[in-house]
């Protein structure tokens, strides 16, 4: 009996530690998840959309450039509203650097008189630097030609812009984008001939396709004028659609072309290009974009 009854604590022993043991594998190894009260969290994704970039090159027109800001006909890349380092306007590099960061981590590639044909040189030129943001204004000068036939076709001004945004992916894989829209170029013609000096200079040639003739509001006139207006919008449409297919791209959302601007905002030389108070307000729109949850 004392045999019998010892064999018996012996395997009862035996099935207890072998129990214990499979609950500690359960617990720790094997398969089978942790505890939930030991688990460690998981690390969040880093985001695709930095809001605080360290360094961005500007492509685009003479918007960009400062063209008309502060003297007659000459660029004022000091006062631009990406890469500007005047007081008065707070550029988009100055808000997101600092200023002495914006002084040595911003470039200017804009050229004035660009068109979107021009956009994949400078996108090439802007890519040396090695970006973490790219800034593109660009299409104003697409739809302001001698007439509304000579306009850059919609088809090709999406082509270079894919052509753009390729060159740039495949230099800066992760670098981000921001794309203003075109601005509102009747709005423009509306809110400058109420201005003598500014009618007089534009029939220097400035924007005939939507500002010559200021003052004519036949039939035609309109007609030319409107055709101008939807060739702006087909063309923020496809600044629109083509960011969207780039998971780094950032478009406005038609804010530029939706600002109210008024002669406040217009070059006293030229009532076409922006101010210094008109630079301000688009760096302010860039500064919103660029740091905003994703949208």
């Amino acid at each position: 009996m004392r045999k019998r009854s010892h064999r018996s604590r012996v395997v009862l022993a035996v099935a207890v530690a072998a129990a214990l043991g499979v609950a500690g594998c359960d617990a720790v190894g094997g398969d089978s998840p942790a505890p939930s009260g030991t688990a460690k969290p998981s690390p969040k994704p880093t985001p695709l959309w930095d809001r605080s970039p360290s360094s961005l090159a500007a492509v685009g027109d003479s918007i960009t450039r400062g063209f008309d800001a502060c003297d007659v006909l000459s660029d004022c890349p000091e006062a631009s509203w990406a890469t500007g380092a005047s007081p008065e306007v707070d550029s988009l590099a100055v808000r997101l650097l600092g200023r002495a960061g914006a002084a040595e981590r911003s470039w200017n590639y804009a050229v004035t008189g660009a068109r979107m044909a021009d956009l994949p040189g400078q996108i090439a030129q802007a890519v040396r630097r090695k970006p973490q943001l790219v800034t593109v204004m660009v299409g104003a000068n697409d739809a302001c030609r001698a007439t509304p036939s000579a306009m850059t076709p919609v088809t090709e001004f999406r082509a270079d812009f894919e052509d753009s945004l390729r060159s740039l992916r495949k230099a800066l894989p992760k670098a981000q984008v921001f794309v203003a829209s075109v601005p509102n170029l009747k709005r423009l013609w509306s809110e400058g001939r109420i201005s003598p000096m500014g009618k007089q200079i534009w029939q220097l040639g400035i924007c005939p396709s939507m500002l010559g003739d200021a003052d004519a509001l036949d039939s035609a006139a309109n007609l030319r004028r409107n055709t101008v207006q939807k060739r702006v919008e087909d063309y923020n449409k496809v600044l629109k659609e083509v960011c969207a297919k780039d998971e780094r791209c950032r478009y406005d959302g038609d804010a530029v072309y939706d600002y109210r601007f008024g002669t406040a905002q217009l070059s006293r030389w030229d009532y076409f290009h922006p101010s210094v108070n008109g630079q301000a307000r688009l760096a302010e729109i860039a500064y919103r974009t660029v740091t905003a949850e994703r949208p």
